[in-house]
């Protein structure tokens, strides 16, 4: 079984939600890039994820807001415009959080569970899943969740740890424990 067939599975997306929301960035012309767990996906052995973040090129979410909202449930919040369909558990999250902008100038395409997409540069994905894992208003779940993405990124490429502040290293396992 290919890996987005699994997924999809996973996310019950009946309405293709996933494959509608690619086909209107392509048609479209939208900058993106993918962050978040399946980001960490493109570079570590993947695991389920029930969402896609995203970053968009600041010129395009107006424009991409009101396209998407013809076709999709779309809700904006402080940092992120999130987007679904009744019959998927899938969730997009598009990151309007400024910080994130740079990475789509080092983005590249990679295989993201059998998908070719755009995605941000290891160390963009490691630095936003540090953002992440430092705001504690997140729920003590999503914390967890960036911390094995953290994990996971240093499992492949370990001459990142030094990016990682000591706070979070020190409630990461290591071998030795």
């Amino acid at each position: 079984m290919k890996s987005s067939t699994f997924w999809k599975a996973v996310l019950v997306d009946r309405d293709n939600l996933l494959e509608q929301f690619l086909a209107l960035l392509n048609e479209s012309g939208v900058r993106y890039c993918v962050i978040g767990g399946a980001g960490v996906n493109a570079y570590a052995y993947p695991v389920i994820t029930q969402d896609l973040d995203v970053v968009v090129a600041a010129e395009h979410v107006n424009r991409l807001e009101m396209a998407l909202a013809g076709r999709f449930t779309v809700r904006r919040f402080a940092h992120s415009i999130n987007v679904s369909m009744p019959a998927s558990r899938l969730q997009i999250q598009i990151q309007t959080d400024q910080r994130y902008l740079a990475f789509l100038d080092r983005a590249e395409v990679r295989d993201v569970m059998d998908f070719q997409l755009s995605v941000a540069r290891i160390e963009d994905v490691l630095q936003g899943k540090i953002w992440a894992t430092l705001d504690r208003t997140r729920p003590p779940s999503e914390q967890l969740k960036d911390l094995s993405d953290i994990a996971r990124i240093l499992e492949v490429a370990p001459d990142l740890r030094a990016r990682v502040p000591l706070e979070i290293l020190a409630r990461i396992p290591t071998e030795s424990d």
